[in-house]
């Protein structure tokens, strides 16, 4: 996998050289990697990541802020809920060019759309893990979605892991040029290990 630097955009002078990410995923990754919390703030442990192709080479970026309200009990489903609220200027591909590009005007634009939301609206257990429902709102636009949840125990910790596959332009995420998906691809892979202590 390419390491979301400066050095891969430095290998791959095509057609275009700016960064053209798409972190609409990377909403979706933060919030379903939330969803099963039972504490809103997870520890330095968890990752949260969207891995999607620039040029049919593999690309990881990162969002750092996320603020979560959520409720979950293993024995008491029909309870729990969840909101998570991603502030997307957060994206963090590993350059602050790239980072100012993604947050314009034609991928997620922040400045109109400082926030991607989730909202559950239904958890279950499905197989040996989860399976969370709910609204994922990413500029503007809103779909609904389900979200495959693992968990595991870590001592006292609470484990959640998670692929969510998301596509950028169902969100407008990279329009203009940016719409071909010669230079990035329609599909995204979002990707979650979301570590909660035990209140």
């Amino acid at each position: 996998m390419e390491n979301a630097s400066s050095n891969y955009f430095e290998r791959n002078h095509m057609k275009h050289q700016r960064f053209n990410p798409f972190y609409c995923a990377i909403a979706a990754v933060l919030l379903s990697a939330s969803v099963l919390a039972a504490a809103a703030t997870a520890d330095a442990k968890s990752s949260v990541a969207v891995v999607f192709k620039q040029l049919n080479v593999p690309v990881e970026g990162k969002f750092k802020q996320v603020r979560a309200d959520v409720q979950f009990d293993p024995a008491n489903l029909a309870a729990a809920r969840a909101r998570i609220d991603i502030d997307v200027a957060s994206f963090d591909i590993g350059a602050a060019e790239y980072n100012k590009e993604v947050a314009g005007k034609d991928w997620f634009n922040a400045a109109a759309y400082p926030t991607a939301s989730f909202t559950s609206t239904q958890i279950k257990a499905s197989g040996a893990g989860y399976s969370v429902a709910g609204s994922l709102k990413i500029k503007g636009k809103t779909s609904d979605v389900v979200i495959p949840v693992q968990y595991s125990k870590q001592g006292s910790a609470q484990v959640f892991d998670g692929v969510l596959p998301i596509k950028r332009l169902q969100f407008d995420v990279g329009s203009g040029e940016w719409k071909d998906t010669s230079l990035v691809a329609d599909e995204v892979q979002i990707k979650f290990h979301l570590v909660v202590p035990s209140k």
